[in-house]
């Protein structure tokens, strides 16, 4: 009973707004904004300024799902022409009947002592942020911290970033540190967030977890399922009944719906954070993991004392997102044979299922409202106004089923945001291999979206073009049966995807300008490619950004970044023996280092462009002030010419 009370008395304390607010998808005809209050509200009233917008929000405008007993989800989507003017700042004003306007008494969410949250509309991008991998418990800085100052300092219109572009693995649903979880389990408590029951899982409901600290780092061999296969690979014949969840770090993998909750609302805000108590020391834990309980508490600790720049900047700016494999769990549908495991098993499929769930709540429906009006919103809606794990089922059925997380934006240059996890091109001689990360009607639709383009930004959370040797590493392996091992999906892992999409940047009608802005790999890099044997364009940029906070192993990094370097240089003739010896392709210069091709080093992508949709700045903004800059490749013979 005791218990009881403190949590009633901790509930009485929450702000009203629990996490948000954030700008979803804004530009001339589209106002987005999402946040999360701890009771509902009523007559909502919305002021633009500078917008001539003021007025009470109908019931089509305003979508609420109810996450717990607690905890309010609500998303604000406005359709009209010219709703919102161009260049110009537009501040937002959301108010209810009862408690007044939502977001004054957020401290620290606005740039100006006076001032509101606002918005500025540019159709024409002219520059924008981008970044993938962002993982609480990683030692490196928080790259949205240095977005956000770097928006504090640019915070002028023209200087202004069209948006921000998430590009994966905004969560690591699969990578859990243990003060995260037991910081989950308090908001699953205090939230009232739902409980679940589960068909073939190694626990009857989510009720039987543990969020004890002597109790973390368990999962992978307590809770996650298993296959029911023998698994062999072509070397040996190796152990019965391996993890469906690979990633091996999965000790603490989240499981239910509520977790996820839980971990979005942690992630993107600090407000639950202020009534989270975390023991630093737990004498349930063995030495080994009590060591990493420390490591991990220091890193949750700084990483929280960034929250409120988090948060700030993402009420400021135009946020899109697109999901990676860790917004999942890992390797999700890497290959064929993994897909048969995780989905022929009732749990398995559920784990996966609650993380989609979440991803769609917390990401899908900001980035194109109108996308799931008809598929998924009354399964949302039946499931929320009703738990059970019949619904639950069908919702996650047909999420599962949806073909539609992809999106455009209509801004010049057009950004159009790839889904490269759920329409694979299945390997069809060997269900162990590498799926191919679009199937050939997907790369079509893509072919389709590109015609009359004269610039583009593609965002593919994978690079299109990636480093050549760690892909021979990864093709290496996956002769070896070991695909799964070391994460072997990039786009010239399958013939199929790899051909018709370097026919696509071949095509007499491809735009003269493209631009790839990729994530994923944990370090950064920028190549400069064009048609070998062609006069003129396109001129192709792969762009990668990774990680917003994660890094690749220092030295093993610097191993990779040298050999690629002797062996698949640009005038290396080995080129000419891979799928993409038709392009001429030219690693910039990080900072003018005459060698080095990589970065490894967390921070947030800076793009800066031309009219033409060109790239005038490559960088990426690190969490100590410092910048890379990405040079572009020397051009020899322009250099002799200018000798002579």
């Amino acid at each position: 009973m005791k218990a009881v009370k403190e949590t009633k008395d901790v509930v009485n304390q929450l702000p009203l707004i629990l996490a948000g607010p954030i700008l979803r998808h804004c530009d001339e005809t589209h106002f987005t904004l999402w946040f999360v209050s701890k009771v509902p509200l009523n007559r909502l009233n919305l002021i633009l300024k500078n917008a001539a917008f003021k007025r009470t929000l109908n019931k089509n405008e305003i979508y609420c799902i109810k996450l717990g007993e607690h905890a309010y989800q609500y998303l604000i989507t406005l359709n009209e022409d010219n709703l919102l003017p161009n260049h110009t700042f537009i501040s937002y004003q959301l108010t209810d009947s009862q408690h007044g306007s939502l977001f004054d008494n957020i401290s620290g969410l606005n740039y100006s002592i006076n001032g509101s949250p606002n918005v500025v509309i540019k159709p024409n991008i002219d520059n924008l942020l981008h970044g993938s991998c962002r993982n609480p418990h990683h030692f490196s800085d928080d790259g949205l911290v240095t977005a956000d100052h770097h928006l504090e300092n640019n915070n002028e219109i023209e200087k202004r970033p069209a948006l921000l572009m998430l590009s994966g693995d905004q969560v690591y649903v699969d990578d859990i540190a243990g003060p995260m979880l037991f910081a989950i389990g308090k908001v699953i408590q205090l939230l009232g967030l739902n409980e679940e029951a589960f068909i073939d899982g190694t626990v009857p409901s989510s009720k039987s977890f543990n969020y004890n600290p002597c109790d973390m780092y368990q999962r992978h061999s307590l809770l996650l399922p298993k296959t029911q296969y023998k698994a062999k690979t072509a070397i040996t014949r190796w152990y019965i009944n391996h993890p469906i969840f690979t990633s091996s770090i999965a000790e603490n993998h989240l499981i239910s719906l509520a977790e996820i909750m839980g971990l979005y609302l942690l992630t993107w805000s600090p407000e639950l954070w202020h009534f989270i108590d975390i023991p630093v020391e737990n004498t349930g834990l063995s030495p080994i993991n009590q060591q990493r309980w420390a490591e991990e508490h220091k890193h949750i600790k700084q990483f929280v004392a960034g929250l409120p720049n988090v948060r700030r900047l993402l009420a400021h700016l135009p946020t899109y997102m697109i999901f990676d494999d860790h917004d999942i769990t890992d390797d999700w549908n890497l290959t064929a044979k993994w897909e048969l495991a995780a989905y022929e098993h009732a749990f398995s499929k559920r784990i996966i299922g609650n993380a989609l769930i979440g991803y769609t709540l917390f990401q899908g429906l900001g980035n194109a409202p109108d996308k799931f009006t008809a598929d998924i919103i009354p399964l949302l809606n039946q499931y929320f106004s009703a738990p059970n794990s019949d619904h639950q089922d069908s919702l996650i059925t047909a999420l599962l089923k949806f073909e539609n997380w992809h999106y455009t934006l209509n801004t010049s240059p057009k950004l159009v945001v790839l889904d490269t996890r759920t329409r694979r091109w299945r390997s069809e001689s060997n269900l162990g291999k590498p799926s191919g990360l679009m199937d050939w009607e997907a790369l079509m639709e893509l072919q389709q979206a590109l015609i009359n383009q004269s610039k583009v930004i593609i965002v593919s959370a994978a690079p299109m073009f990636g480093v050549k040797l760690i892909e021979t590493v990864q093709r290496v392996a996956t002769l070896c049966g070991g695909s799964l091992l070391v994460d072997a999906e990039n786009w010239m892992a399958h013939p199929g995807t790899a051909n018709s999409l370097l026919s696509i940047f071949q095509h007499k009608k491809t735009p003269e300008q493209f631009i790839v802005l990729s994530g994923d790999v944990h370090y950064s890099f920028s190549y400069d490619i064009h048609l070998r044997f062609r006069q003129g364009g396109p001129d192709i940029y792969q762009i990668t950004c990774s990680g917003i906070k994660n890094q690749f192993p220092d030295k093993l990094l610097t191993c990779f970044d040298k050999l690629n370097g002797w062996l698949y240089g640009h005038f290396s003739p080995l080129n000419l023996l891979t799928k993409r010896k038709r392009l001429s392709i030219r690693g910039r210069r990080p900072n003018g280092h005459s060698s080095q091709r990589l970065v490894n080093n967390s921070g947030i992508g800076y793009l800066a462009l031309d009219e033409k949709g060109a790239p005038t700045q490559i960088s990426v903004l690190h969490g100590d002030m410092s910048s890379t800059d990405f040079h572009p490749p020397r051009q020899h013979r322009q250099e002799i010419k200018d000798i002579l």
